[in-house]
């Protein structure tokens, strides 16, 4: 499987997470967000991004979470 391959493999998953779970891990919220993985977990560590949650050792963002943040950074024309 080549990086193309995975990269549309989790850009998959972000699409049926909007459909099914409200949980995103990092890549698939990235995604959402149209962020590298990585500027959304040197975000996190800043915490200057979204809300998320730890699931043990895992980061979820929350869908809803992540349209609030977003909306909260769109300039006002």
């Amino acid at each position: 499987m080549t990086n193309d391959d995975n990269d549309d493999d989790e850009n998959k998953r972000a699409e049926t997470a909007k459909r099914g779970s409200p949980f995103l891990n990092t890549r698939q919220a990235a995604h959402f967000l149209g962020l590298s993985p990585r500027t959304l977990e040197k975000m996190r560590s800043d915490k200057t991004g979204p809300k998320y949650r730890k699931h043990g050792r895992i980061v979820r963002y929350h869908i809803d979470e992540l349209a609030a943040w977003s909306k909260d950074r769109t300039p006002l024309k």
